[in-house]
């Protein structure tokens, strides 16, 4: 049975520690940012140096660190594209706006240990000659923001924060910024254009790349609560024992937020790649409510493409001479990575597993999703305003007994030509995957529940409105 690896969530609920700065200082708090700014420059064979900042980030580098937010994106590689010769300041915002379905570890790390993430955030900064930063927080999380306030307020009071930090000379400023209860916020471009501002329209990239234009049209990095965490830990223990964490271009661990069917939700952490599915749901979540079977499981928050019980699947796995063999694995024994999610058909996403019994309706659930998707739209891209829409009233149509049976293949083919490039961020994707995979994987649920609208309305003698017809007939 695997075991929780708590590295970041190490003193979250411990009995006695708190979010005050005095006890972070005792479990050896701010000694990660003392090395970083005191680390010697590196002399190279050629005669040149290698400073702080430039080793920091290649030990991210060595660590294989890839983002925690969402796409999995290596941090290090992430940092490396930052244009560092235009003469234009460098910004660093903390992605804080969790606001993915399912998803609640962010806001653990935020209410109960906040100088873990401004430590972490700093770090970054003087890694990346950063002197002005911002943290982007989701606007339901009201005590959230209070709690970092605070903590920036102490941080400055100890000289972790302000002016020439620690006597080495660095200056850094961090603000809190509350969203004000979007989701397209999550995405790194809407999110700057809202810090701005402006409504919070995602960019098109390219051109606008934040590694170069970003905040205020200048080089920002964007990451994750989570990812700054781990900064910190990288620094402390260096890139090369991190990368012994979790499993090959899996490194580090992850905290995955488990909900739904399952005897003990909340959030656990653990090595990536070291826990199965299965092993997440049944040895850390508890298994299923007692009587209950699995029916379905949504494996890394709303968005990503649901697994049905008892898939299976066929992927590639290094054999003992070293040659790629291909395996049939059960979806509970899919190794909870991203690659493994990735080759699998979904994604660990935001790291929310979502558990389905068989008590559930898979018809109104998707509903639920759909609805949340049409209504955080932004509506700049045709494809996703009015795709997520139409999805979302053909699947009230069925929740509400006024569906047909032909509403199944309506929702795949709108769900089929939202994706692809026809819209400027990825929620397109995010609101046509869950469509696309439920009704694909329970058809058979849909045109039940459809079959059995048509024969409610043919017993009661009423027919079919003219809105409801041209909704459900097919088209060339």
């Amino acid at each position: 049975m695997p075991q929780e690896y708590r590295l970041i969530l190490k003193n979250v609920d411990q009995p006695g520690y708190t979010v005050d700065i005095d006890s972070y200082l005792r479990v050896r708090g701010y000694e990660g940012l003392r090395k970083a700014l005191t680390l010697p420059a590196k002399s190279l064979p050629d005669g040149k140096s290698v400073s702080a900042p430039e080793q920091i980030r290649e030990e991210v580098k060595i660590s294989g660190l890839r983002g925690r937010g969402g796409a999995g994106f290596s941090c290090g590689l992430k940092w490396s594209f930052v244009d560092r010769k235009s003469g234009k300041p460098i910004y660093l915002i903390c992605n804080a706006d969790e606001s993915e379905p399912g998803t609640f570890k962010d806001r653990q790390i935020i209410h109960k240990d906040p100088h873990q993430l401004l430590e972490g955030m700093i770090i970054s900064c003087f890694a990346n000659d950063v002197h002005l930063a911002y943290i982007y927080i989701r606007g339901e999380f009201p005590d959230g923001a209070r709690i970092l306030n605070r903590a920036l307020a102490e941080a400055r009071a100890k000289n972790f924060l302000g002016k020439n930090i620690l006597g080495s000379g660095y200056d850094l400023e961090i603000y809190v910024h509350r969203g004000a209860g979007a989701y397209i916020c999550g995405e790194e471009t809407g999110l700057i254009e809202s810090l701005e501002g402006k409504r919070p329209y995602p960019r098109i990239k390219p051109p606008y790349f934040p590694a170069i234009l970003g905040l205020y049209m200048s080089p920002t990095i964007v990451n994750n609560v989570e990812t700054l965490c781990a900064v910190k830990h990288i620094v402390q223990m260096g890139g090369a024992e991190f990368a012994k964490l979790g499993t090959p271009n899996n490194t580090g661990t992850r905290i995955v937020s488990i909900s739904g069917h399952v005897k003990k939700s909340g959030y656990y952490e653990v090595e990536v790649g070291k826990a199965t599915i299965g092993q997440m749901i049944n040895d850390f979540a508890g298994g299923l409510l007692e009587g209950r079977k699995l029916k379905a499981v949504i494996p890394g928050g709303s968005s990503a493409k649901v697994f049905k019980a008892g898939e299976k699947f066929k992927l590639k796995r290094k054999g003992s001479d070293g040659k790629d063999i291909e395996q049939e694995v059960d979806m509970l024994d899919l190794p909870y990575d991203f690659d493994s999610l990735m080759a699998a058909g979904s994604m660990s996403g935001s790291g929310a597993i979502i558990v389905l019994d068989d008590s559930t309706d898979i018809v109104e659930a998707l509903a639920n999703i759909s609805e949340f998707y049409a209504h955080e739209s932004c509506g700049q891209c045709t494809p996703c305003r009015e795709g997520s829409l139409w999805m979302s009233k053909a699947l009230h149509r069925l929740t509400h007994s006024e569906g047909r049976k032909q509403d199944a293949d309506y929702l795949i083919r709108i769900a089929d030509n939202i994706p692809g490039g026809r819209t400027i961020c990825a929620f397109g994707e995010a609101c046509s995957w869950p469509v696309q995979s439920f009704v694909r994987k329970f058809k058979d649920e849909f045109e039940a529940k459809g079959a059995a609208n048509e024969a409610k309305t043919a017993n009661i003698g009423a027919g079919p409105t003219a809105e409801m017809k041209l909704a459900a007939t097919p088209h060339s």
